[in-house]
């Protein structure tokens, strides 16, 4: 396993010229290669997948981890997705840099998408941050490019546009980190990725029918929110709103029986409030707390408790759902360290912040029990919706693919320069595509490996040895 050393390859605090923190990259090129990168054979004590998933098991709702495990085995492409513990492992038993960046930690194509910025521009951007950790910053280029192979092979394309999309990924990092080296570092800080550019960018270059689809999807972005939410998640009871049951993904705690869930939710929120600014406060202090229900969310987060909660304001067409859910150590820490903060809640907000260029103005952390009520939990709590949205990856074609493939790499980097040394990871990466091509080969022998993984998957639910719920 490579060894991971406190910070970035560096003295700590050091007062360095960008021509310094370049060289350093390229002399960091002397103890790790960039055709290493291109390495991926699974060492003899590599650990079986399904055991990791196991174990995740235990620390989660046995009620519906089944529903996690039966979402994963549909397909390679979801597997992917659930697996980024098994992955951690694999990606610390590779060459690896030790030039640190606060890492996504779950850098696939799915976990980058539109929202609203505190502006109410939509940007795009990474949008999910459960095992966020400073960690060295090829760790997500990885992650990242092999998700876009499986994701090719998902769409039945032929590996070798797979191939040029993950290169690509690879490629629009790695200029894009090159500009970012040659910025201020406020000017890094403060770029985003508007997506009424980039849809000005794309509608030149695509047919009629593709622009129209693409403006359906930021018209229906634009349209997730809160207000939309009500209709669709509530029913109006004697006046008041709940939340309706859909269960197993949408569970009602009955009140009557357990009043403490709903108190304990109160006290959440209160603490969940001292972690927001004061003007945020503000708006939450305008709104009451109506209802609340568990809610399964996502892929890999399944089993992990989570809430949804309504909060309304006198204006009652106005509500602000809130959810709220279980943070727990990031997949990252045995191998790139634990975080500095011992709540995970706060580590996960904290990431957030740091990466995103603008992210949700509500976002912040609490601890509650969870719902056997006895066991005290961390948990950040973001906006249910707020014009979220995504490119629709299964409409794709291959060349839409590899435009979406460098336009996460650009995100990515873009998100990395603001927490690592631009400068050095440039240094480091250089301008030949000798990093592209190591990171494609990379992705095609892991895709190969997460299609051998999702088999063992599959295996093990069909013998009953890891307990699955088809068809939610």
């Amino acid at each position: 396993m490579a060894k991971i050393t406190p910070g970035i390859v560096s003295p700590p605090h050091a007062v360095l010229a960008p021509d310094e923190w370049r060289r350093l990259g390229r002399e960091r090129r002397k103890v790790v290669s960039r055709s290493s990168h291109a390495e991926w054979d699974p060492p003899p004590s590599r650990p079986d997948p399904v055991a990791i998933l196991q174990e995740q098991a235990g620390s989660r709702l046995s009620d519906v981890v089944g529903i996690r495990h039966a979402r994963m085995a549909a397909s390679p492409f979801p597997y992917f997705r659930g697996a980024a513990a098994p992955m951690a492992w694999d990606l610390a038993h590779t060459p690896t840099t030790d030039i640190r960046v606060q890492a996504c930690g779950d850098a696939h194509l799915l976990n980058f998408g539109i929202f609203a910025a505190p502006d109410r521009r939509l940007v795009f951007d990474v949008n999910d941050f459960d095992e966020t950790l400073p960690a060295p910053f090829e760790w997500d280029v990885k992650r990242l490019a092999a998700s876009v192979i499986v994701a090719a092979r998902e769409r039945g394309f032929a590996d070798r546009h797979g191939r040029a999309a993950a290169r690509r990924a690879a490629s629009a990092y790695r200029t894009q980190m090159e500009r970012f080296a040659d910025m201020t570092f406020l000017d890094v800080w403060y770029a985003r990725i508007d997506v009424e550019g980039l849809i000005r960018m794309w509608d030149a270059v695509e047919s009629q029918a593709d622009v129209r689809r693409r403006h359906r999807l930021i018209d229906k972005a634009e349209k997730r929110t809160s207000v939309g939410a009500l209709a669709k998640l509530c029913d109006e009871v004697d006046g008041d709103y709940r939340i309706r049951s859909a269960p197993p993904l949408i569970v009602r705690v009955p009140v009557e029986e357990y009043p403490d869930v709903r108190e304990a939710l109160r006290d959440a929120i209160a603490r969940y409030e001292r972690t927001l600014t004061v003007e945020r406060r503000e708006v939450v202090n305008r709104h009451w707390f109506a209802d609340f229900a568990r809610k399964v969310v996502g892929v890999g987060s399944v089993g992990t408790e989570a809430f949804v909660l309504l909060l309304m304001s006198d204006t009652r067409a106005a509500p602000l759902f809130l959810q709220i859910k279980e943070a727990q150590e990031s997949v990252l820490a045995p191998y790139a360290g634990a975080s500095i903060y011992d709540h995970q809640g706060e580590r996960v907000v904290a990431g957030q912040r740091l990466t995103q260029a603008a992210g949700d103005p509500f976002l912040g952390w609490t601890t509650a029990v969870g719902s056997d009520r006895v066991t005290p939990k961390h948990y950040y709590v973001r906006q249910l919706r707020d014009m979220k949205g995504d490119m629709d990856i299964p409409a794709m074609n291959a060349r839409q693919l590899e435009r979406y493939a460098a336009l996460c790499g650009w995100a990515l980097a873009r998100g990395h320069a603001r927490t690592g040394r631009a400068p050095m990871i440039a240094g480091y990466l250089g301008r030949s595509d000798r990093f592209d091509r190591a990171i494609e080969s990379f992705s095609l022998a892991y895709a190969n490996q997460n299609e051998d993984d999702h088999q063992r998957l599959a295996r093990a639910i069909a013998q009953g040895s890891l307990p699955a719920l088809a068809g939610v």
